[in-house]
């Protein structure tokens, strides 16, 4: 019989690898969306709605998931999750209208809710100390955006982007068999549906605290998926890079964003969730505010004639920054789940799904809202400056109800000075 230790591993294990499969899956239409919109010949908001359309359906199904994980357990949802999408992965292969891969989208899209159900079923083999270390290794399989963009490049080059979908069809029916096959099913871990009503999940919607969450998890999330799904193709319009290249080069933001999340995970419980993220934020504004600079030429005229000036990052500053703001997200991701950790113990799973919805939502709007920017105002940088804008309304409201309040506690606690002796 196998022991405990070997039981919560191998969930870990396996659950990291489930999702970075689906995550694959669930960023497949920023690769592919690139010759899709040649051959439809799609504008810019259109291509947005195109490569955000999985991310909708990822976002929205997120909360009944965490309530099915709460009640039902993370093995089966997770499983029936995964199986469902198999024939939907492959569909996308014969779709040759703008509406067809806008619906196969919807459904496939469904993998984007793996997260919520891994998130919780893996967090509930572990102790409450080093819950944010187990779920900051399954939150390494965001590093699927960068597999995708590795791996879906080649692919489309050498067999054309209908081969992907085909091949993700057979992946996700590989790995949810031997998902199934080595993990496993703690009954303490469910609620059941007699223990826990749908009105006592829903009433953690009631607690500010689980909103502020989600406005964090927006940005850390929400932001990382946008800027995957429109990073290959910004580096294509922006630097003239050709698909591979670009791709490769997007890889360097969505790979931090992956593999430093079990590292976000140790510095939340060891510095706490509160401090972690306040600096996350700070450092993502930095990162924007230097990506949202255009391209631009300006000229001077000098005694000896004008003088004209390029200012603008070029690929390898714009590059190291968006790595930069990669890890920051990474980090920022796990620091958000250690809040919901640490605050709802017992309520993991339906906290989760709210706080992943609004993440998701954040993934699913921000890419229609780049494009709509860029179509209306010219500027390919308007996408970090509206990244920039929320990341800063974050930072108030971090402040207004977090640290000012911590301020104020610490202040109040402090013995006041003893008068000064004047004789």
């Amino acid at each position: 019989m196998a022991s405990e230790k070997y039981k919560q591993w191998s969930v870990v294990a396996s659950s990291t690898t489930a999702f970075t499969v689906c995550f694959m899956v669930w960023m497949m239409f920023a690769v592919i969306g690139i010759p899709i919109k040649q051959s439809l010949g799609l504008n810019e908001t259109e291509f947005g709605i195109l490569v955000a359309m999985p991310v909708l359906t990822g976002s929205l199904i997120r909360l009944p998931l965490g309530m099915w994980t709460d009640r039902f357990g993370g093995r089966l949802v997770f499983f029936v999750l995964m199986l469902s999408t198999v024939i939907p992965i492959w569909m996308i292969s014969w779709a040759t209208e703008f509406w067809q891969f806008l619906v196969t989208g919807l459904f496939v899209g469904v993998t984007g809710g793996s997260f919520t159900v891994g998130i919780a079923y893996c967090a509930r083999w572990f102790p409450r100390s080093r819950q944010g270390f187990a779920m900051g290794i399954f939150g390494a399989g965001n590093t699927g955006a960068a597999i995708t963009k590795l791996v879906a490049p080649t692919i489309v080059v050498a067999y054309g982007w209908e081969r992907v979908p085909q091949v993700y069809a057979i992946l996700m029916l590989v790995t949810t068999l031997l998902f199934w096959m080595f993990t496993f099913t703690d009954q303490d871990h469910t609620a059941g549906a007699a223990k826990v009503t749908i009105k006592e999940q829903l009433a953690a919607l009631k607690d500010p605290a689980v909103w502020r969450y989600s406005q964090y998890y927006s940005i850390v999330f929400g932001g990382f998926v946008a800027l995957s799904l429109w990073m290959t193709k910004y580096y294509i319009s922006e630097y003239g890079f050709d698909i591979r290249l670009a791709a490769l080069l997007a890889a360097g933001f969505s790979v931090p964003g992956g593999l430093l999340r079990a590292v976000g995970g140790w510095f939340s419980d060891k510095y706490g969730a509160h401090s972690v993220t306040w600096w996350v934020l700070w450092v993502s504004l930095v990162c924007l505010f230097f990506l949202s600079y255009p391209q631009s030429d300006f000229t001077i005229h000098t005694v000896s004639g004008p003088k004209t000036f390029h200012v603008g990052l070029n690929p390898t500053v714009f590059t190291i920054l968006m790595f930069t703001m990669g890890i920051s997200f990474a980090i920022g991701k796990a620091s958000v789940f250690k809040y919901i950790s640490d605050d709802y113990p017992h309520n993991i799973g339906v906290v989760s799904g709210v706080v992943g919805l609004a993440g998701g939502m954040g993934g699913f709007i921000l890419p229609i809202l780049f494009g709509a920017l860029v179509d209306l105002t010219g500027l390919r940088s308007s996408a970090f400056m509206l990244m920039f804008g929320i990341v800063w309304v974050s930072l108030m409201w971090m402040y207004f109800t977090e640290v000012r309040p911590m301020s104020a506690a610490q202040n109040s606690k402090e013995p006041l000075a003893a008068p000064m002796n004047l004789n």
